[in-house]
């Protein structure tokens, strides 16, 4: 499968730590390491591995940080050609604190880089592609570029609803398959995944396919027809690195309905993707 992501590439400098301090407190980092980050990246990372031919198109400054995301995808198998690329700005950089002690992350992230937007996503052939993902961002732009996919039903889109964002619900109708966050749902003052779906139906098109992760209780989807499934959570024996769990669930969704499984194994198949990936350090 040719799948194309249009998102974001950052940097992560990540921080393991026994507990978090208090406000004001300073701990020693018992680990530390650099690697590369983003919704859209950390996806087609964990896609690549499953045996996919994916392409990151989204902004990326000029400047050593980006010489390292560049590196770094190219040594995944992710193609880097439609990468738009901006002088003076600086790679947007996630600085992440892990807590041994809980499992649980807290990112500080830093942006001064534009936006991919519709002139940069014209440009880009996408009649070569058989899926492209997008996360939920920069909406304007986003909206023209879905609109332009919504005329080419050979190739399959999906969108990552992360954040509550001004607009983004008026995506919704423009995709098949719509992978949400607990922190989405929440936002919309729901404290539980299968009346958040179900709430979520008016707002597609019949025949979108929807999931939403709910961390250490598994994962909910609902399927063309509205029909609700549930999938546990595979912990790991040990939690280690729960940053990017979300990115790889959304990399097993969307590995699953490409093969077009049925969405009770595709959500089964993703939640232990997850889980072991929150028992080792980094995505692969």
């Amino acid at each position: 499968m040719r799948i194309l992501a249009v998102g974001v590439a950052t940097i992560d400098i990540v921080n393991t730590v026994g507990r978090y301090p208090p406000e004001d407190g300073e701990v020693r980092a018992l680990e530390h390491h650099v690697s590369l980050g983003g919704n859209a990246s950390n996806t087609l990372v964990v896609l690549s591995r499953l045996g996919h031919h994916c392409s990151l198109a989204g902004a990326i400054a000029d400047d050593p940080g980006s010489r390292q995301i560049l590196q770094q995808l190219q040594q995944h198998g992710v193609e880097t050609h439609y990468l738009a690329r901006h002088a003076n700005s600086i790679t947007p950089t996630s600085y992440i604190t892990l807590s041994r002690q809980s499992g649980s992350r807290t990112i500080v992230h830093y942006r001064r880089l534009a936006e991919f937007g519709w002139r940069d996503f014209s440009r880009i052939a996408t009649g070569q592609f058989d899926w492209i993902h997008f996360e939920g961002r920069n909406i304007p732009d986003l909206r023209r570029m879905m609109a332009a996919l919504k005329a080419r039903p050979e190739i399959a889109c999906s969108l990552e609803v992360e954040k509550a964002r001004e607009g983004i619900e008026e995506l919704f109708p423009l995709t098949g398959l719509l992978l949400f966050s607990r922190g989405y749902a929440r936002h919309q003052g729901f404290s539980e995944a299968a009346s958040f779906l179900a709430g979520m139906r008016d707002q597609v098109t019949p025949g979108t396919t929807l999931a939403c992760a709910w961390g250490e209780q598994g994962a909910w989807g609902m399927d063309g027809q509205g029909g609700l499934f549930h999938a546990p959570a595979f912990p790991p024996p040990r939690v280690v690195d729960t940053v990017g769990a979300g990115d790889v669930f959304n990399a097993g969704v969307i590995h699953g309905q490409a093969a077009g499984e049925a969405l009770s194994g595709v959500l089964t198949r993703a939640c232990r993707l997850a889980g072991e990936k929150c028992g080792r350090k980094g995505l692969t």
